[in-house]
């Protein structure tokens, strides 16, 4: 299975008797598994269903699964409060008694807050259960939604990962010819400094010495060996089929510690430049594994 990204969207729709609903699941980056859930009042056990089925399927990401429930129009008792309606009436007759209105005529007085009533009956158990079912069977299509998003990102990811994968060991490899002329390079730019201060006293031996000094300092073998175990490691992490999200971000600060000591302990213009490269191209690197899980 390829890796997955954390960016995704799913949606569901669903009918039950009266009711009707709509499910959405929507995710974004996130160091850890977020779930936040919105749903009908009355309905408060579809968020277990919504936490359980974002635990079942992924492992990162800040989600919002939200559900929309509407009941039809035709599913109530209506009645008219003639109460309500008596106030009303009651309210406007000194008006109507000076001329000032004309006597309300029944559609506009039944238009009034609190003339139509709607009576709720509700739903027995077992009707709720069956309800809460289907709207929960829903939650999980919407669910398989965003988590097929998201493998598609992944998907997407993987050709942009391994690329940059494959420049940084393009790279290491011209860093790695690159540092094998640095001995020769502070050899004569130390001669060329020496011979500026001491003049002809400058002995031939005391350059080789001090310069082969200089270079062991200067010695980058080690950080191009540990770059090769670096994008070996990442190649091995993009072909594996669990969520590899944090070990490839830790692994991208380990390239960025060895291209920084890269840096520092470069000695020519070239070097200094690959290493500058490699920077910039393991910097690309880590904001994209930021999207994978």
């Amino acid at each position: 299975m390829p890796i997955s990204g954390m960016t995704g969207f799913g949606r569901a729709d669903g009918a039950l008797g009266a009711w009707s609903w709509a499910v959405e699941a929507r995710s974004v980056n996130g160091r850890n598994l977020e779930v936040r859930f919105r749903g009908p009042p009355g309905f408060e056990g579809l968020e277990r269903a919504a936490r359980e089925g974002a635990q079942g399927r992924f492992q990162r990401g800040n989600l919002t699964v939200g559900v929309t429930a509407k009941r039809s129009e035709g599913a109530g008792s209506v009645r008219i409060n003639l109460e309500q309606l008596e106030r009303y009436v009651a309210a406007g007759d000194g008006l109507v008694a000076d001329g000032r209105v004309e006597r309300g005529r029944l559609d506009g007085l039944l238009a009034l807050r609190g003339v139509i009533e709607v009576e709720d009956a509700g739903l027995d158990p077992d009707a709720q259960a069956g309800l809460e079912a289907a709207m929960a069977a829903a939650i999980g299509a919407a669910l398989d939604g965003l988590a097929a998003g998201r493998a598609l990102e992944g998907r997407q990811l993987l050709v942009v990962l391994s690329g940059q994968v494959a420049r940084i060991g393009e790279l290491s490899a011209q860093a790695r010819a690159a540092a094998a002329g640095q001995p020769a390079a502070i050899k004569a730019r130390f001669e060329t400094r020496l011979k500026e201060l001491a003049g002809e006293a400058a002995s031939e031996e005391r350059i080789v010495q001090e310069a082969a000094a200089m270079a062991v300092k200067a010695d980058v073998t080690e950080e191009l060996d540990r770059l090769g175990g670096h994008v070996e490691a990442a190649r091995g992490l993009l072909a594996a089929d669990v969520a590899v999200g944090r070990r490839l971000d830790f692994l991208t600060q380990e390239f960025m510690r060895e291209a920084n000591t890269l840096c520092s302990k470069s000695q020519t213009g070239a070097l200094t430049t690959l290493g500058l490269d490699l920077k910039a191209t393991i910097e690309q690197f880590r904001e994209q594994v930021q999207n994978v899980e």
